[in-house]
């Protein structure tokens, strides 16, 4: 059959996760970067919305606050200035 909205955003949510963790363990991408974050944040995002729509409340959960959790570490890394000495 065709393949539904769910399932759809579920599965690049999926692969967003999937690229981050792939790239990390290859040593491509720190689990500290902001791309790392961006990808989880994305992916986890769109795994959560697919988990609201079919409706199944412990992925919406686990992939929200997964989502929630990057978001911060995002919002709380600094951009690299000039450091100063004193």
């Amino acid at each position: 059959g065709a393949v539904t909205a769910a399932e759809a955003i579920g599965t690049a949510g999926v692969a967003l996760l999937l690229v981050a963790f792939a790239l990390n363990l290859a040593g491509a991408l720190d689990r500290g970067s902001r791309p790392y974050q961006a990808l989880n944040f994305v992916g986890a995002g769109l795994a959560c919305w697919s988990a609201w729509l079919i409706p199944f409340l412990p992925f919406v959960i686990l992939e929200g606050t997964w989502s929630l959790v990057a978001a911060v570490a995002l919002v709380r890394r600094r951009p690299i200035r000039e450091r100063r000495s004193g």
